[in-house]
This record gives C-alpha cells, sequence and structure tokens, in this order.
C-alpha cells in the first residue's frame, strides 16, 4: 500500500465545511487504488490567531514541512480585518507558509464543464470549449517587496515595492512553456511592460527563453488587454503565465468563465511540499450554513493526487465523478439555474464520493 502524510488546514470561513467533503473524496479513491492517506489537522488564519495568538504558528508550520502534501481550506474574514498587517491572516499567515515552503508556482486550470456553460454569466458562445491554465508567479512583485507607511503634512504616505529578479521570472517561465507542451503548444506571458521596469524585465526575460521551446507558440499582452480578452474570446488562450499580483487577479476573473469561482481548483508548487486550495475566499457570509460550494476543494484534491503522488488514474476518477455528479443535474446555491437540483456543501461531497466506486 502507497502512504502519503498529508497536513490539513481548514483556515477559516467555510473552510470548516469544504476540507472535510474533499477529505472524504480522497479517503474513498485512496480505497479504490489502494492508497492509504494520514490526514493530520492543524490550525491556520483566524482559527489560530484565536486559538495560538498568530496566524502561522509553529507547530503548524512544522507539521506542513514534514508532511507530503497539504490540503488547505480558506484564510481570514471580517473578525480579523483590523489587525495590523503583520499579522493579518492573509498577509501573516498564507505569504509566508508559499515563502517559506518554496512555493514559487501557482496553477489554476479554467476548464467549463458542458453542463455549467448556462452558470457563467458570459454568452455561451464565447465561453463554451475554454480550456486553460494560468500559472502565477507567487513568491515575488508587491505581496513581498518592502512596505511602509509614514506621516506626511497633509495625512500619510504609502509603500509598496515590486521586485523581480531574472532567476525568479526564468523558473516561472520554463514551467509554463513545458505545461504548453503537454497541452496545446501556446504560451501568452501577461506584463505591464509599457509602464513597469519589472514589466520590462519580464518581457526580456520570456523572450530570450522562448528560442528554447521552438515548438511553442507565444505572444505577449498588457495585462489590461488580457483582462478584456478574458471576456471577449477566452479561447484563445492555452496557458497563462503571468506575476504575482495581475495572476491573483486574472484568476478571480476567469473563474467565472467556469460558471462560479467555487469550481477554480489550484495547486502552489516548487518546493518539497505541495500545497493544494481553492481558489475562493472565507465566504464568512455563507460560512456555516451548508452552502459552500466543495467542488473545487475536491478538485484540488485531484491536483495533489497528481502533482505530488503522481497518482494521473486516481485524480482522473476524481475529476470524472464531479463531471458525472454534474452531468446529472445536482448543483450547489452558487450554480443555480431553473430545472437543477439545489445541493448543500455535504451532500455534494458525499454523491461525488459515491460515484467512485
Amino acid at each position: 500500500m502507497n502512504r502519503y502524510r498529508i497536513a490539513v488546514l481548514p483556515g477559516d470561513g467555510i473552510g470548516q465545511e469544504i476540507i472535510p467533503q474533499a477529505v472524504k473524496v480522497l479517503k474513498k479513491v485512496g480505497e479504490k487504488y489502494d492508497l492509504e492517506f494520514n490526514f493530520t489537522e492543524a490550525p491556520v488564519g483566524g482559527a489560530a490567531i484565536d486559538i495560538a495568538g498568530v496566524p502561522l504558528p509553529e507547530d503548524t508550520m512544522k507539521l506542513c514541512q514534514e508532511s507530503e502534501a497539504i490540503l488547505l481550506g480558506a484564510i481570514g474574514g471580517p473578525k480579523w480585518d483590523q489587525l495590523p498587517t503583520h499579522i493579518r491572516p492573509e498577509a501573516a499567515a498564507l505569504l509566508p507558509l508559499r515563502k517559506r515552503l518554496g512555493l514559487y508556482a501557482n496553477i489554476r486550470p479554467v476548464a467549463l464543464y458542458p453542463e455549467l456553460v448556462a452558470a457563467s454569466t458570459l454568452k455561451e458562445e464565447v465561453i463554451a470549449g475554454t480550456d486553460m491554465v494560468v500559472i502565477r508567479e507567487l513568491t515575488g512583485g508587491l505581496y513581498f517587496g518592502e512596505k511602509r507607511r509614514e506621516k506626511t503634512e497633509t495625512g500619510e504616505l504609502a509603500l509598496d515595492t515590486l521586485i523581480y529578479t531574472t532567476e525568479e521570472i526564468e523558473r516561472i517561465v520554463r514551467l509554463a512553456f513545458e505545461t504548453a507542451k503537454g497541452r496545446r503548444n501556446k504560451v501568452t506571458s501577461v506584463d505591464k511592460a509599457n509602464v513597469l521596469e519589472s514589466g520590462r524585465l519580464w518581457r526580456e526575460t520570456v523572450m530570450k527563453i522562448a528560442p528554447d521551446y521552438p515548438e511553442v507558440e507565444l505572444d505577449h499582452m498588457y495585462v489590461d488587454n488580457c483582462a478584456m480578452q478574458l471576456v471577449r474570446s477566452p479561447k484563445q488562450f492555452d496557458v497563462i503565465v503571468t506575476e504575482n499580483t495581475f495572476g491573483d487577479i486574472l484568476t478571480d476573473q476567469a473563474s467565472m468563465i467556469s460558471g462560479s469561482i467555487g469550481m477554480l481548483a489550484s495547486a502552489s508548487i516548487g518546493g518539497k511540499v505541495g500545497l493544494y486550495e481553492p481558489s475562493h475566499g472565507s465566504a464568512p457570509d455563507i460560512a456555516g450554513q451548508n452552502k459552500a460550494n466543495p467542488l473545487a476543494t475536491i478538485l484540488s484534491g485531484a491536483m495533489m493526487l497528481e502533482y505530488s503522488f503522481h497518482r494521473l488514474e486516481a485524480a482522473q476518477e476524481i475529476k470524472e465523478a464531479v463531471a458525472k455528479v454534474l452531468k446529472k443535474g445536482y448543483r450547489t446555491a452558487d450554480l443555480a439555474e431553473a430545472g437543477k437540483k439545489i445541493l448543500g456543501t455535504e451532500e455534494m461531497g458525499n454523491l461525488v464520493a459515491d460515484e467512485i466506486r
């Protein structure tokens, strides 16, 4: 039997509800494929502040470092929004977790299930057939640059520093080219080279690397144009690669192509231990109400099987189980449409697990 150690970090808000559904599905697929998962839970984010006074306790960090993969729910909420930046859950838990584990690449597939065409706010003829991957640099840029605030005569000055090195750009761009080789051989590099010096370095570095991948078509887009093209003609994209802040924004926008951000799974890789999480937040407005869509978290579990454990058949089994449930007309509230059966978080998790026979 193949045994894997997984750190489970439910976090805040709906994270407490969606993580058990992914664990349930992983256990079920493990039974079928002779995989044994050792799940160990630990607090992170606001929940950790309430328990330990800090959003990323050292015990939680140690567990993550000693595991083979991490399954994360969601972090943050209004309860902790007024805390100083250095202790807020998002800035003081998620960012250090990525940095200390060396998770420099975030991979977010954006594919539209045919059954969810009507759930999107965009026209069917625009989005049908969309299948792309957004690869976001995760440990550089504005989020990790120097930050400070100073008093001025008229108020305050706030400073955020955007820094990228050639090495940081090279490694994420090479990952994008390698990913494209296994897909449709097209990379779209997104920057703001007409305004930002970091954007010029980004584009120059991409152009230096491109000749190493002659079979891959490359184009460049400014981030504002890319945002427009995502809703105008998303089928033109295969692999998008971009820096941290732009990727954060564009992936939320792209999630609406798939019908809901509740469908967008992600993998953060680059170090020894991969981290897998849905792309949505903690959704405090529906937390505790059994309304959250667990499918992004379940699909993140499938990405864990694929990227960390290389169990491609088991990963595909989960993806197919999700597709079968959707094809039978079951939906969570965020995907509601006329004539479909609306289920709660737990019920949706149960149905996906039941499809794994």
